[in-house]
């Protein structure tokens, strides 16, 4: 399947409806993607079944806090050099590239990287969403890992990378983004095409694009477009959007620490009577408490629309004021076994509750 840079918006906006509020800014990352794409008369998209289990492959995206990735531009150049610098490490040729996660700009970085270097990009990614540390990719949760790694930063400069673990690897890499202006491009999880199979989230590219054709075709009221999106999602490895809180924002601070966007948004009733929702970020949505109960929690995805046009919002974009719809969607299988909560339970970003899936805190959400 050739995709070509007419398609991106979609892509692009439905991967921001994927990603619960991370995975950067997709505005630059589209408008890069949209030059080169035209340039190169697309890229290939292929389903991973079609990769050969002997395919080398790696991951490549953007590492850092996504505010930065708004006042630090990157380059279309980027994403293919850093492809040469890792094979040129690595001494091999990659034969396709796959993405971090269907992150808002991270979604759009393979693509780049791709046409620039004439290779396939593979339809599916290691997160089904956005996360925001390696280890919780689908690919080391595998058992794959995440070195040999490359990272090249905005000047042109690069480092490589060879360590002992995934946890030791997000740790070097997160203090390199920091002192490498805050955001910096990185090729990690070299792997086999079999590897691949065994480990990815498949067809959440192709989906994604779905997603944001239902979002442009059905563009107004957030409330309404609940059904065609469930409709979708009901076809998908998702469970089905649920509403959980319609409001305005009230509240919303964050700051960069530790190379991570962090903060809190408080979210009340358009009226301002009744319970208010809270959503804890850790550059995704991570933790959203109605009236201080769980109404959703990571791994399960929380995504947020402006209520006047359906249009996802980052977390970096959220503001005081904005009137929106908070929606809940049941995450992957993979991500709710006990191999991968091992990773991405919600004690692992530091908060003290055991998790519960989504379909199980339905008395918790909001009516609509």
């Amino acid at each position: 399947m050739k995709l070509l840079a007419e398609s991106l918006p979609d892509l692009s906006s439905g991967a921001v409806f994927l990603a619960t509020g991370g995975g950067g800014d997709p505005h630059v990352s589209l408008l890069a993607a949209q030059q080169v794409l035209a340039e190169h008369g697309g890229v290939e998209l292929i389903p991973v079944d079609e990769l050969g289990d002997e395919a080398f492959v790696a991951a490549i995206g953007s590492v850092g806090a996504p505010t930065t990735s708004l006042e630090l531009l990157p380059s279309t150049d980027d994403p293919a050099k850093a492809l040469s610098i890792f094979e040129e490490h690595v001494g091999r040729k990659l034969d396709a590239v796959v993405s971090f996660e269907i992150g808002g700009g991270n979604s759009l970085i393979p693509l780049i990287a791709a046409a620039g270097r004439g290779i396939p990009v593979v339809d599916g990614d290691g997160m089904g969403r956005a996360l925001p540390e390696a280890q919780m990719m689908t690919y080391p949760i595998a058992g794959i890992p995440s070195t040999p790694a490359i990272a090249l930063d905005y000047m042109g400069n690069s480092a490589t990378f060879s360590t002992d673990s995934t946890e030791t690897y997000e740790r070097h890499i997160r203090a390199m983004a920091q002192a490498m202006g805050g955001m910096i491009t990185t090729v990690e999880h070299p792997m086999s095409g079999k590897q691949l199979k065994s480990s990815v989230v498949p067809g959440t590219v192709s989906f994604a694009t779905e997603i944001g054709r239902i979002l442009r075709r059905k563009r107004g009221n957030a409330q309404r477009i609940l059904a065609p999106l469930r409709e979708a999602f009901t076809r998908s490895l998702y469970g089905v959007p649920r509403h959980l809180f319609t409001g305005k924002v009230a509240d919303y601070s964050s700051a960069i620490i530790g190379g991570y966007d962090i903060g809190k948004a408080v979210i009340e009733a358009f009226d301002g009577r009744g319970p208010k929702l809270e959503i804890d970020v850790k550059n995704e949505y991570l933790l959203a408490r109605l009236d201080g109960q769980v109404a959703a929690s990571v791994p399960d995805l929380i995504t947020i629309l402006d209520f006047e046009t359906s249009t996802p919002i980052n977390a970096e974009r959220l503001r005081y004021g904005q009137r929106v719809t908070v929606l809940g969607i049941g995450c992957p299988a993979f991500y709710r076994s006990k191999q991968a909560l091992a990773r991405v339970s919600p004690q692992r970003f530091g908060f003290d509750i055991d998790y519960t899936p989504l379909e199980n805190l339905g008395t918790r959400h909001q009516t609509p």
